[in-house]
């Protein structure tokens, strides 16, 4: 697998992303969904990641700067074909590394609530993500989980080190 910042112009990528909105809307009510646009995630205060296998798209991830000392998790997303491939902890393990590499303090995150979404919860909490309040713009919602990592288990880290956590 082959992991690299993208521009977000491909249009396999523009057809996950699409994949990825249509799934969001399926299984959270429009004010519960937090997705962002291929528009929002070309933003300058957003890093985007695919993961291909030669030329197939097996997922995408982004890192969101929220200030100087968080960020956020964004666009996680796995090709139903690639999913049990590792592609989303290969993502979470380049977001953690990028965001020791910036110094940030504390990366978050929200995701579902509802069941579909469990086997997310359970990566980000085998990373040592822990339930916390809204952060940011958030608030609080029912269909929505929040969770956050404070970066001082990860700092200090060597990059390599990360994938052991």
């Amino acid at each position: 697998m082959d992991i690299r910042i993208d521009d977000l112009r491909g249009r396999e990528i523009e057809a996950l992303l699409r994949t990825h909105l249509e799934t969001m809307a399926e299984q959270s009510p429009p004010e519960s969904t937090h997705a962002l646009d291929l528009d929002a995630l070309r933003a300058r205060d957003v890093t985007f990641w695919t993961v291909w296998d030669e030329d197939r798209l097996l997922g995408c991830g982004a890192l969101k700067e929220l200030d100087r000392e968080h960020g956020e998790i964004k666009s996680m997303h796995t090709a139903q074909a690639a999913r049990g491939r590792g592609v989303a902890s290969l993502l979470v393990e380049t977001i953690l590394r990028e965001a020791a590499l910036r110094a940030y303090k504390r990366l978050s995150l929200e995701t579902g609530s509802m069941a579909t979404f469990e086997p997310a919860r359970n990566l980000y909490a085998r990373f040592g993500f822990s339930l916390c309040p809204p952060f940011a713009d958030y608030v609080q919602d029912p269909n929505s989980v929040f969770m956050t990592l404070e970066m001082t288990s990860v700092i200090g880290r060597q990059a390599s080190d990360i994938k052991d956590f």
